[in-house]
């Protein structure tokens, strides 16, 4: 990977598929640059024909990396790693073309995060249990065999790693659709797969649109597991398609988390907690589906928590820790959650206006308050920078309020440790960070609810794309 100019136009005409780098069949996509509205790459689709070539290419080399030893896996993904980490610089500056991210946010969050994700399933393959011994029976657990990745636009470089690299760790080889609106990153990806070494047709990308691309991995004969992150209306109509062959499915899907401060949360506590989850709500322009979207805090310490997050949404600017929304149409969607109303009639906007830039699509970082739990504000996923504050009279009706929802990927509690421990115990969702528990790049990622089926990440997801078979002696 050379050095990129922000003003070239990134060319990629070509898939990879068996190894090869390919002419699509598909017709030319222009990439948008959200942030200016620019057109800054071009990539050739993927058609019928080039994704049935690329299963097939995975069909043929699956029982080679199948049975290829774990070392040698592991050392060709390792050397791979160690390419993404070497181009950290020119993949974050093709996240920021694609993306919009800031240049400190495309770094941190959407190249270094990955890496360590990839870092964490590396070391959870070296004592991975392919081989246990349970009565008088050897349990194994072996590959399911080509897994179709389809993943969003949000997190071009760390969805797309959390799908592929836990499937190759387990010797499944992949087919992989990257999002339409930010397929850049990918390219990157298999240029790194590809210089590391990785055999031909264990890994082929094929971009192209859901409709035709995606619809043929989720419903052909010879993938076994379709893999997909997105809406859940998306991935309903993905677990239909896959059913028609019985295929395993795993599905990373919408979210509307609850940040929860407890009563006995101490003035510091409340401070952070606001602090943190203005910060997690905006990160990514709002554009992440574990966003914490939702405050639920105690009546009586209501207006103290409105000062506390207006103050702290002021520090997000547009273009400065503030990206654009992807496109004009989630721009639209997300400006539908800002009319009267969309809160209830007792919502108020504790933010004001702010400076937007001539082009691209930005909107006002906003914070909603005394929202109804009802309202479709506090229930539909708004993926953008807009948070709820939601007043619960009790821990019990936090609680109550935070699972008051379709969705449970994410959440967080704030309060004294052994209380809030109990409380991230009884909230229905995926992950709990308990008074600025960090992410953890090892640990198991998926949802409860219509968030989701299965896990993601490490040991997990590796185990997530092995079939288990028992042998009886």
């Amino acid at each position: 990977m050379t050095d990129i100019a922000q003003q070239d136009v990134l060319r990629e005409p070509h898939l990879y598929i068996g190894g090869q780098w390919t002419a699509g069949r598909g017709a030319d996509l222009e990439v948008e640059n959200p942030a200016t509205e620019q057109t800054t790459g071009v990539v050739t689709q993927a058609g019928a024909e080039d994704v049935g070539s690329a299963v097939a290419a995975a069909r043929e080399a699956f029982d080679g990396w199948a049975t290829t030893p774990v070392g040698e896996r592991a050392a060709v993904l390792r050397r791979a790693r160690d390419i993404l980490a070497d181009r950290a610089d020119e993949l974050a500056t093709i996240i920021n073309r694609e993306q919009g991210s800031p240049p400190k946010v495309a770094r941190a969050l959407h190249v270094d995060v990955p890496i360590a994700v990839v870092d964490a399933t590396l070391d959870a393959l070296e004592r991975f249990p392919f081989r246990s011994e349970l009565g008088n029976s050897i349990v194994l657990r072996e590959p399911v065999g080509v897994v179709g990745a389809i993943t969003p636009w949000n997190l071009p470089l760390h969805q797309v790693v959390v799908k592929v690299v836990p499937a190759l760790a387990a010797g499944a080889t992949v087919v992989l659709k990257p999002a339409g609106l930010t397929p850049l990153a990918a390219f990157a990806l298999a240029r790194a797969f590809d210089d590391a070494g990785l055999p031909p047709g264990v890994f082929n990308l094929v971009p192209g649109s859901g409709r035709v691309v995606g619809d043929l991995l989720a419903r052909h004969p010879h993938v076994d597991q379709v893999s997909f992150t997105g809406s859940t209306p998306v991935g309903r109509t993905i677990a239909a398609a896959a059913a028609e062959t019985v295929k395993r499915v795993t599905l990373e899907l919408g979210g509307k988390s609850a940040s929860v401060v407890l009563a006995d949360a101490t003035d510091d506590q409340l401070a952070t907690a606001v602090k943190v989850t203005v910060a997690n709500c905006f990160l990514n322009g709002g554009q992440t589906c574990t966003a914490l979207s939702r405050l639920v805090v105690p009546r009586e310490r209501l207006a103290e928590v409105e000062e506390l997050a207006a103050a702290a949404a002021a520090k997000y600017t547009p273009g400065g820790r503030l990206g654009p929304l992807i496109s004009a149409g989630q721009r639209k969607e997300v400006e539908s959650f800002l009319v009267p109303g969309a809160g209830g009639d007792r919502a108020v906007t504790v933010t004001g206006d702010v400076d937007l830039p001539d082009r691209g699509h930005w909107v006002v970082p906003t914070v909603v308050s005394r929202v109804d739990p009802d309202s479709r504000l506090a229930q539909e996923e708004v993926f953008g920078p807009v948070l709820s504050i939601l007043a619960a009279e009790s821990d019990d009706d936090a609680v109550r309020i935070a699972n008051h929802s379709i969705y449970g990927l994410g959440g967080a509690v704030w309060g004294g440790d052994d209380t809030a421990l109990a409380v991230a115990g009884r909230l229905r969702t995926g992950q709990v960070d308990v008074n600025g528990g960090g992410f953890n790049p090892a640990a198991p990622f998926g949802g409860y609810k219509q968030s989701g089926v299965g896990r993601e990440i490490g040991e997990h997801g590796i185990a997530d794309v092995c079939e288990t078979k028992a042998v009886q002696r």
